[in-house]
């Protein structure tokens, strides 16, 4: 029964609006009333148009699903505005922002997605704002009225005990795994062959060539599609040489060449509102020489050495000189991303880990390798486990975090079912009879008729 109340936020993250509105010529119509706010043909509509935008084979049942997180939705934002919950402009743009790039990607092309919409880009984002800023509203409702959620270890053997004991989850092998990593580093001299190149572009733009062409045809970051252009963002969206750069420059001029962590940018301004800046760049990568990585692996066999030797702790060591943020601030130990614990099912490894980790005993190093990291860059590493647990029934002694984290979901679900059951006593929701056949809507209906609540 939870699950129908509480799937907003992944269904909200997941499905844009669109607009089938240019495909075939729709008479719009009010499908549900949600206290003094409508929901109409054409926004259920649109939701639809983005499903099938993401591959999806057509399926008119999902429209009823749809309907339902719209409710769901128009529920928490009207909540939102009376508790004075605030979504900024910057975050619309940021959300707006990476939904047209995923999308971009999706379609294959920004032609081939403006043909789809049949609309440019900026009229569809435009279109799209309203509905964002009322999804993000939702989202922080959500997230406000569970965010104090905690279980207590009583309320843990509750719930464990409160299972059915036939049917508990079997585990996989899980092992607790560190690791050391070292970043190639590329001399003044080595780095010189990408400023040049990066150089060269900038001087085509300066010539006279269009800079939207130059970034579709020769800048290697993600951005390329759109020529360069990266939106509307603050500050703080950038690292901090691209940001002083940014901000320093006037609208329609073109910066020099300038290095960040991911290599060698020139950018042009191309708006200001405010404290936010649209601006569109190329990035010319910064990659590693054959010498660089020569360097890495000696460092990387160096801090080895002196590990297995016992001269320096792995834990020591991975803070002292990993490269590696995310794990040199836990002494090298790899973080189960779903529940925060250290212990990774073997099926959840990245395969370069696995293939490293899997051989050895317990308390044992992986000689270093060369791998990739989260940017696709080339790192070296070498791996420490540090624990194996065998393949078991789950059990309080050896998965009381995983179990910790199922009871607290399930606390979740039952305040955001009171919440939203609260809600229906005091809103008028009204669903189109042409939505009764749907059970995802029958949650919202009364035996009597498709008003759920009056106005008392």
């Amino acid at each position: 029964m939870m699950k129908k109340y509480i799937s907003l936020l992944a269904i909200v993250a997941f499905f844009g609006v669109s607009n089938l509105m240019g495909q075939s010529r729709l008479v719009d119509r009010v499908v549900a009333t949600v206290g003094s706010s409508i929901i109409l043909q054409s926004d259920v509509e649109m939701q639809y148009a983005q499903h099938l935008a993401q591959g999806e084979k057509p399926n008119e049942t999902i429209k009823c699903y749809l309907l339902q997180q719209l409710v769901t939705q128009k529920l928490l934002s009207q909540q939102a505005i009376i508790d004075s919950i605030e979504v900024s402009e910057a975050e619309v743009d940021d959300n707006l922002n990476r939904r047209m790039q995923m999308m971009v990607r999706q379609a294959g092309g920004k032609e081939r997605l403006e043909e789809f919409l049949n609309r440019s880009l900026l009229q569809y984002k435009e279109e799209m704002r309203p509905n964002i800023s009322e999804q993000l509203k939702a989202q922080k409702m959500q997230q406000n009225i569970v965010s104090a959620i905690n279980v207590t270890p009583q309320e843990v053997k509750r719930y464990f005990e409160g299972l059915n004991q036939d049917s508990l989850p079997y585990f996989n092998t899980e092992v607790e795994v560190g690791e050391i990593v070292i970043n190639p580093v590329l001399t003044k001299e080595e780095k010189d062959q990408f400023r040049q190149k990066a150089e060269g572009y900038r001087k085509q733009v300066i010539d006279g060539s269009d800079f939207g062409t130059i970034a579709r045809l020769y800048s290697e970051d993600g951005s390329a599609p759109y020529g360069g252009e990266l939106g509307f963002a603050t500050r703080d969206n950038y690292v901090k040489e691209f940001s002083a750069m940014a901000f320093r420059l006037k609208e329609g001029e073109v910066s020099p060449v300038f290095e960040t962590m991911y290599g060698f940018h020139f950018l042009q301004v191309l708006q200001r509102r405010g404290e936010e800046v649209n601006v569109r760049h190329v990035l010319i990568k910064s990659k590693p020489t054959t010498a660089s990585l020569d360097r890495a692996k000696a460092k990387i066999d160096s801090i080895y050495d002196k590990v297995v030797a016992g001269k320096i702790s792995f834990h020591t060591a991975a803070s002292l000189y990993s490269e590696n943020n995310e794990t040199k601030y836990t002494g090298g130990m790899i973080m189960n991303e779903e529940d925060r614990t250290g212990l990774i099912p073997v099926n959840k490894l990245e395969a370069e880990t696995f293939t490293a980790v899997d051989p050895l005993e317990v308390g044992k190093y992986s000689k270093s390798f060369r791998a990739k990291d989260r940017m696709g860059s080339d790192v070296y590493k070498f791996m420490y486990l540090k624990s194996r647990i065998a393949p078991h029934k789950a059990n309080l002694a050896q998965d009381f975090a995983k179990i910790q984290e199922a009871a607290k979901q399930d606390k979740t679900n039952r305040m955001l079912s009171e919440w939203f059951e609260q809600r229906k006593e005091n809103t008028f929701i009204d669903i189109n009879e042409d939505f009764l056949k749907c059970d995802e809507l029958k949650l919202w209906m009364t035996k009597t008729g498709t008003s759920l609540a009056n106005n008392e």
